[in-house]
């Protein structure tokens, strides 16, 4: 099938599923490529009426509506696979004449070194991303195989440094055993299970031509996006109800963006008479720090096809304001996993103590939670200790005149409205350990700009929106640079800096530089 945007762009007539008989000049059946079928014109069909942004809301659960969380399927798939990488090991082991022999230190070893590796190699090529099911089969089988095979080498090494002993753990039939139950799981399970997720991505559509009504039509068929809306260009014109609300026009672009999250906007606009509104549109999405996708074609074909089928297998053109870096992106989201539940655990004697000392001091809940503004705009809800009295919202508003912080942030360094203990833990940061919780569920990470509250985000600036382009953090370079000594303005700049240059090495001095910031509680009020 012709991705949508292959659409005869000198048109803006929606095609139907019914094709036209090949014309005269058609070569006959073999003597090439098969023809692409000629859409038909549909028309007399209404022009949709555009809805305001209140329309812009969760729909409600239908019958066939998905059942699972986005992302349950690579969870449930990874976790799988770590069973059938232990349960490999000691087959392995067994059938090849040796006793399990459990209580040996060296089989736990070699039992963790397998799962640990299993998890890093699956993790640097993205084998249990979100999105797995969108690779070609093929694709899969070939990282599944070298997944295995890095890992039996590992395992192999590791036994070699470790000792004659360690021959017990045999791993002479460990890969054809793994390898093809968890290629076969993964093809004939778990992509399926996947199709019965939840949308991942919710994106706005621009064009309500042919262009976009498929666009639309082709997104919602794969169950992985969901299309909140379309915005018409000004010279458009639909024949066909689009399968979203439209919510204004490509004019209305800033204005939705402020105040609905999203997480792409496809472009979907005629080159030869939207240029100026498409470059309108793109330097909004540059500026908001929003993914967008642009039409890879503005000719038809017929025979023509692309060298590179992956890169434009949905017929966009997809682009991002920071580097596209998914294996590194993908370590970043393990090293957050791990290190969080790590933390949690190795801190529950403080976690506990602290919730006490909160409790039995001031009067009201142990933790503070508190609607703050995560990736692409979309909230949740951040966790802290409670470091305040109970009615601190309200006493707020009485001290705005004493705000000693520039820009849309209230901050003061002797603020009335906090507890004994409160100042205490919010000088080592004690308070803010609670969003471990936040970064083990994925709507944090451990390094990243701070997430903002919604009031101070309806305040930003277009090129200040851009901060919400990645996940929000424990800690940035903000809070290595003076925290609440320096301004607003000077604070935005240092987390565009840090956007435009990440790396898992910059993470990792940034951490690094972190520890003695908190335990001096340098800057902090």
């Amino acid at each position: 099938m012709r991705p949508a945007s292959q659409v005869d762009s000198t048109s803006s007539e929606p095609p139907t599923t019914t094709t036209a008989k090949a014309s005269p000049e058609t070569p006959p059946t073999g003597s090439g490529p098969a023809e692409t079928p000629v859409p038909m014109v549909l028309t007399g069909a209404p022009t949709p009426v555009t809805q305001p942004l209140a329309v812009v809301s969760p729909v409600a659960a239908e019958p066939n509506s998905p059942r699972f969380a986005p992302g349950f399927a690579a969870k449930l798939n990874l976790a799988v696979d770590l069973v059938l990488v232990v349960t490999a090991l000691l087959v392995s082991t067994t059938m090849m004449g040796h006793d399990l022999h459990l209580e040996r230190t060296d089989v736990w070893v070699l039992l963790g070194v397998g799962i640990l590796s299993w998890l890093v190699v699956g993790t640097a090529l993205c084998l249990y991303d979100m999105r797995f099911a969108d690779r070609e089969r093929l694709d899969d089988l070939a990282l599944i195989s070298i997944q295995v095979m890095v890992v039996t080498v590992v395992l192999f090494l590791t036994r070699l440094v470790m000792g004659t002993e360690s021959w017990i753990v045999a791993l002479s039939l460990f890969p054809p055993l793994l390898w093809p139950s968890v290629a076969l799981l993964r093809l004939y399970f778990f992509r399926k299970l996947s199709v019965q997720e939840q949308p991942l991505d919710e994106v706005l559509i621009i064009g309500v031509g042919a262009m976009g009504r498929l666009t639309g039509e082709d997104l919602n068929s794969k169950h992985r996006r969901k299309v909140i809306g379309y915005l018409s260009f000004s010279n458009d014109t639909a024949t066909a109800t689009p399968p979203a609300p439209v919510l204004g026009t490509v004019k209305d672009l800033e204005n939705i963006l402020c105040t609905v999250p999203v997480d792409e906007v496809f472009i979907a606009g005629n080159m030869l008479k939207h240029s100026a509104e498409m470059q309108n549109a793109v330097k909004l999405c540059e500026n908001f720090g929003i993914p967008f996708a642009l039409p890879a074609y503005h000719f038809r074909f017929d025979r023509a096809r692309p060298v590179d089928d992956h890169a434009v297998s949905d017929g966009y053109l997809h682009f991002m304001t920071h580097a596209f870096q998914p294996h590194q992106m993908a370590l970043k989201r393990l090293f957050d996993i791990m290190s969080s539940a790590a933390a949690l655990a190795v801190l529950s004697p403080l976690l506990i103590g602290v919730a006490l000392g909160v409790k039995f001091t001031s009067r009201g809940p142990i933790f503070f939670k508190q609607k703050r503004v995560g990736l692409h705009g979309k909230t949740f809800n951040m966790l802290k200790f409670r470091s305040m009295v109970v009615n601190a919202e309200e006493l707020k508003a009485k001290l705005e005149a004493l705000n000693e912080q520039t820009g849309p942030v209230f901050k003061m360094k002797n603020d009335p409205r906090i507890t004994r203990i409160g100042r205490f833990i919010r000088k080592y940061s004690i308070d803010e350990l609670p969003q471990l919780i936040n970064v083990l569920r994925g709507e944090m990470s451990v390094v990243g700009p701070r997430p903002p509250i919604p009031k101070e985000v309806e305040k930003y600036a277009a090129w200040q929106r851009r901060r919400l382009s990645v996940r929000p953090g424990l800690t940035c370079i903000w809070q290595v640079s003076g925290r609440n000594q320096i301004s607003f303005e000077e604070w935005m700049y240092l987390d565009m800096q840090y956007i435009d240059h990440w790396s898992l090495k910059n993470d990792i001095n940034l951490i690094l530089k972190t520890v003695p910031v908190v335990l001096t509680g340098s800057g902090a009020s």
